[in-house]
This record gives C-alpha cells, structure tokens and sequence, in this order.
C-alpha cells in the first residue's frame, strides 16, 4: 500500500508537471505570434505614413482634406470621387475640422485597433467546441493573416472605411445580447455599406426576426436622416448613380471584384450585361444565403454569416479591394474527408487574399479571365459550390487519416527530425501541389530579381566584379575554358542551335516532366524527390542574394558571344532581351545544372532499367555542355548547383530520414529479411508433452494496406 500511494503520488506530480508544461509553452507560443502580428501593423504604418502625403491615404484625403469634398461646399458625389453612402459622409463630415497630418496618424492607428478588434471577435465566434490551444491561439493568427490580407492593406493605403461594416456586423452577430442592440449594430453596417442588408435575410431565415427588423429599421432610419439632411446628395446616391453604381473608379478595372465588373471586362455591356448581372445576382444571393442558413442551423454561424458576406460581394454592382474581407473567415469551414486535403481550401484563400493575382496564376492569355477575377471566383465558390462538411459528419472532427511509414531514428543527433515532415505514403492533393508550386516560382522569381534591388543596373558593378574573381580563381584551377568552348560551338551552327535549343527549352520541361511521372506512378518518391529539389531552390536563393554573378556573356571585354540571348549593348545600363524579366545575375549556384542534376539523380534512384537510368544521367552533362557553350554560367557555377542539390538530398535524408521504397501508390515494398544464423543453444531436457487445449478455428482477417506499410517499413529498418 505504501509502494502504491508512493508511485500514484510520483504519477500525480508528474502529471502536474507536464500540464504546466505544456501551458508555458501555450503562453509563450501566444506571446510570440502576438508579437508577429505587432511587427506585421508596425510595418503597415510605417508603409503608409513614411510615403510622401501626396501617394497616402487618397481617399481620404479626397474626402476630409483642406479641398476635400466633406470640407468644402456643394455635393459629395460633384466628381464621383467620394463613394461612400450619404449617411457615410453624415458621419464623417464632423472629422474635416481635424488637421490632415494629425487625422492620418489618427485614423491608421484607429484602423489597426478596429483591425484587432475583429481578429479577437472572429477567434471568439469559432464553432464550439474549440480545443485550448486553438482558443489562445486563434486572435494573435486572425491578426496576422488580417494585417497581410490585401484588403486590410488597401484599407490603410487608401484611407477607407471598409473594415467597420464587417466588425459591425461581426458585433452583432456574436457579442450583442440584446436583439435590438445586435440589429442597430447590422443596421449601421448596412447604412454604411447596402448590401450588408443582405444579412437581414440571414437573420430572418435563422429565426432572429426581431434582430433581422431591428436591423431594417436602423438602415431605414439612418437613410431617412442623411435624406433629410442631404437630400440632393441622396437622390444622386439612390437614384441617379444606383446606390452607388457609378462611383469611384470604372465599373470594368480590376479592382472591382464583383459581378457586374465581370462582365463589363467580358465584354458584355448594354441591357444584355445588366440583365445578366440582375440574373445571376439573383441566383448567387438566393443559393448563398440557402446554404448560410444551412451551416448557421448546424452549428457553425462564423461561416454561415462569411458566406453571406461572399454572396454579398458577388451582387454589389461594385465591390473594390478593400471591401473584399469577407471571403478571409470562410477558412473557418472544413473541406474534404481525408486529412491531406484539409489544407486545400485555407491555403487557397491566404493565397488569394495575401498575394496578387500575378503571383497566384501565369502571364498566359487563356488564364486571363481567371486571374483577372480571381477573389470574385473564389467568394463565389465558397457562397455557392464549395462542399463545406457540416457538424453532423463523421470525418467534420475526425477525417480520414494519411497513411505513413513509421518514424526513424535521427541519423544526426543535434538535428531532430521535424516532425511535420513526414515520410508520407500516399499521393498529395493535385490542387494544393499546383498552387504551392505557382506560388514558390513567383516566389523565386521575386527573390532572383530583389537581390539586385529590383533593377540589373542596380548590380551590375558588384556583379561584375565578382565576375571577375570567379574568372581568376578559374584561371589558378585552369578551368577557365568558357570562351574556348564558346567560340568553338558558334562555329559550328548545328551544335550551336542545339545547345540553344536544350538551354532554353528544357530547363523546365524536363523537371516539371519528372515530378509529374513520379506524382502519378511513385507518390512516395515524389514527395522524397519534391523536398529534395525545395531544399536545393532555396539555398541557390540564399546565393543568388548574397552573390550577384554576372555570367560570361555580360562580361565587357571577354568576347564571349551571347548564342541565345543575341549581341548585348554593354553601353546601356539594363541590356539583353529578358532583362526586365528577371536577375540576370542570379548565376551562383547554376540552377539549369543543379536541377539538370536533380532530374538525373532521381532517376537513376528511380527508374529501374539500366539504360533509363543512363539516360537521365545524360540529361545533366548536357546541360552543363550547354551553359558553358552559350555563355551562360561559369564552370564554378556548375559546381555551385551541385553543391546545393547535395545539399538539399542531405537536408531531406537529416530532417525526415530516407526515402520509402514504394512500387505503386500506397503499397511498399517488402525488402527480403536478412539471413542470419542462429546462434547454438543447449538442447533442454525432455519433458512430458502437454496436451493443446482446442481452440476455435476461425479464418485469420486478411492485413490491412496500412498495417502492410507498417510492417514492411520496421523490416526494412
């Protein structure tokens, strides 16, 4: 009895230890993400206030400067440049008496608290029941991803109004008690903002009907007041403009996300446009709404009053960036049955709402329609077609999980296996693999074009410099043959066009080739090989910034004749046909070799038949041939893009140890066992044989796929 309240004791203790464990690191992982978000506003208002008064806070400079048109005599809407609603100028009409400089400090800081304020309602109106972790962690992320978000970055640059009606809203919907005070509060929203009545049909439909007439009657009373006291300006606003239709910027820019600045950029215009914008209005509003009221009777209102949000922002007839916030909360809703696709639907809307819609999709004609109207695609997806799991399904808290090998020891010791990556055994998500992949390139293509402050002749002296030191330690090495290679292969017009043709076509094409044959036949392999070769890209970044080479055809006086790019002018600044592209001297480490080589290896890794995987290996020594004879890189450059594909294979084998063996999708292979002798025993004395007692026949369940992986990976290791 004394051993066991002894170690029930030393288990208690224990259990308390671990628990307060657990909750410092809590606190300090909170701290830490509210320090980010700080750093991320400190940032914004630096932005905003450090550029010169003229290019900052336009619109409402516009709107409450000394010429402003609340400051002034006459109409707001004289010159179209004011947008907001008559009640909205009611409001601000008061702010003109303060002083320009003291109002934009006062009015950034005010719109980073209102900011704040939202992030903290939107983690309180999480669907219950919320874990703690995601409690205390919840506000300090909203926060971040709202202060990266394009619309709240808009809202500072500009001056605008547009995070108020959402935090309005917001207020009434999960804070107020009282019905009334919860509808004055969508009321005002709406008065500032007429298509946040569109809530009212939420409410209504939800069974808050005195909230929903509270709310009607506040956006009534507050138009009848700026009617009252504006009433030319309220008939320009309701009648001559269509609540707002034809103000601010063109219908058709790009910055109007909304259906009818669709359509006008389609093409369409006239009474066939307006018809078809009524219409499809009507048939967005209807099914977002339908499937609000939906989700709000199962549990998970956050997401119902966001999809209302997105329908609203499809029927306005001008919904411009800043007011485009709504569509950031549907990451609150949970997609997909398996785990893995799970990040596809939040990571597809931080994508969208954090960076421009040139980062998301290609400079190609055919995506132009898509790019173009990116976050209209993506608020009506979520109001209309997006197959949120309701409350009721099983996979809502428990999703099917993604099958795994099982973990290994670290093969170094002070580098810890991360245990986020994982050696996962099934294909990744198609969707999720483009956009990271999208997003990555841009990504690499903003970092190669930084690292010489954005402009070639911003490098250009450095670059060439380093040039020069590249080109002595050749000379000592005697490896200095680009210009003897180079002049060699523009004599000869079928090796020169072929070296043209392989450097600038299959840079490319052969490793996008690799990844998707290893995608659909060797998922496992893919992942291996996909870590692998981000590993290498980033460290080749970290070069390309810390070392701006420029390659031996930038070189004034070596003579190396440029074969593909055609004859440079040295005497310009900025020369060569893709200079406005990208970092012309972003040549250390080689990428064309390192990922030449990438390709190469895996396959060899890979494949199986001895002559694919000679082949592969070719692919490598005939980029290498290609860079030297154009020009292009320096053989040290070479060397360079080896040494980060090196690299990137030993930070995948440290950090998730080696590959899998895999032969089709979700199955590994069963390596033989090993044969070792057994050790000889001494042979134990006879003994009376027992009698077995009889047991029940019954057919043994055949293994599992995933118990099979298991057991075959712990023979393996």
């Amino acid at each position: 009895m004394a051993n066991a309240e002894h170690s029930g004791r030393t288990a208690e203790t224990f259990g308390e230890t671990a628990l307060e464990t657990t909750r410092a690191r809590l606190r300090a992982a909170r701290l830490g993400l509210w320090l980010v978000a700080a750093a991320l506003a400190v940032r914004q208002v630096v932005v905003v206030l450090g550029t010169p008064r003229a290019e900052r806070l336009t619109d409402l400079e516009t709107w409450v400067g000394p010429d402003g048109v609340l400051h002034v005599g006459g109409s707001l809407y004289a010159s179209t440049r004011f947008t907001g609603t008559p009640f909205t100028g009611l409001v601000l009409k008061p702010l003109t008496r303060a002083a320009e400089q003291a109002l934009g400090w006062g009015w950034t800081f005010g719109t980073l608290l209102l900011v704040a304020a939202l992030a903290v309602v939107l983690a309180r109106a999480l669907p219950q029941p919320v874990g703690r972790r995601t409690a205390l962690l919840a506000a300090p992320v909203a926060s971040s991803l709202l202060m990266l978000s394009l619309p709240v970055r808009n809202t500072l640059w500009l001056g605008q109004t547009s995070v108020a009606p959402v935090l309005l809203v917001l207020l009434g919907c999960f804070v107020a008690r009282d019905r009334r005070v919860a509808g004055a509060l969508v009321g005002v929203a709406a008065a500032l903002q007429p298509t946040v009545l569109l809530f009212t049909v939420l409410l209504w439909c939800t069974g808050r009907r005195r909230t929903a007439a509270a709310a009607g009657a506040t956006f009534a009373a507050g138009t009848a007041l700026a009617w009252a006291a504006m009433p030319h300006d309220s008939s320009l606003y309701w009648v001559h403009h269509l609540a707002g239709a034809g103000l601010g910027g063109e219908a058709d820019a790009l910055a109007n996300q909304s259906l009818h600045g669709a359509l006008l950029r389609l093409g369409l215009t006239g009474p066939l446009e307006i018809g078809l914008f009524l219409s499809l209005g009507a048939v967005v509003a209807a099914l977002g709404v339908r499937r609000a009221v939906r989700y709000a009777r199962d549990g998970q209102l956050l997401l119902a009053v966001a999809l209302t949000g997105c329908a609203a922002i499809a029927v306005s007839p001008t919904t411009w960036q800043h007011q485009l916030l709504w569509v950031l909360p549907t990451v609150v809703g949970r997609v997909g049955r398996r785990a893995s696709d799970r990040y596809v639907w939040p990571v597809a809307v931080v994508v969208v709402m954090t960076l421009p819609a040139a980062m998301t999709l290609p400079h190609m004609e055919v995506l132009r329609p898509l790019r173009d109207n990116a976050v209209l695609l993506l608020a009506l997806a979520a109001a209309t077609v997006v197959p949120f799991l309701p409350r009721t399904s099983p996979h809502y808290r428990t999703p099917i999980p993604t099958e795994c090998a099982e973990p290994v020891p670290a093969r170094v010791r002070h580098v810890p296996l991360l245990p986020f990556l994982k050696r996962v055994l099934t294909r990744p998500n198609l969707l999720l693999e483009l956009l990271l992949l999208r997003v990555t390139y841009a990504a690499y293509q903003q970092v190669r074009l930084a690292a010489t402050g954005g402009t070639n002749s911003g490098g250009r002296a450095r670059a060439e410099a380093h040039g020069r030191d590249v080109l002595g330690l050749e000379r000592h090495l005697h490896l200095d043959i680009e210009r003897g290679v180079n002049h060699w292969v523009v004599g000869v017009t079928r090796l020169r066009d072929f070296f043209d043709f392989y450097y600038s076509s299959l840079h490319f094409v052969v490793p996008l080739a690799v990844l998707a044959v290893l995608y659909w036949r060797r998922p496992v392999d893919y992942r291996w090989a996909r870590s692998s070769l981000g590993f290498a890209t980033l460290l080749a970044l970290v070069g390309f910034w810390l070392y701006p080479l420029a390659p031996p055809r930038l070189m004034p006086g070596l003579g190396v004749v440029d074969t593909v790019h055609g004859v440079q002018d040295f005497s310009k600044p900025d020369y060569g046909t893709l200079t406005s592209l990208t970092n012309q001297y972003a040549a250390m480490p080689s990428l064309h070799f390192g990922w030449s080589l990438w390709c190469g290896l895996v396959i060899a890794v890979v494949a199986r038949g001895r002559w694919t995987k000679s082949l592969g290996l070719l692919h490598p020594l005939f980029t290498v041939s290609a860079i030297v004879a154009t020009g292009n890189h320096w053989v040290l450059d070479a060397v360079g893009g080896a040494a980060v594909v090196c690299a990137g294979f030993g930070l995948s084998y440290a950090l998730m140890g080696p590959r899998a063996l895999t032969t089709t999708p979700g199955r590994t292979t069963k390596p033989k066992p090993p044969t070792t002798q057994a050790p000889p025993t001494t042979p134990a004395p006879p003994t009376t044989p027992t009698p077995p007692t009889p047991q029940p026949t019954s057919t043994p369940p055949p293994p599992s796929a995933s118990s099979s992986a298991r057991s075959a990976e712990k023979t393996r290791q």
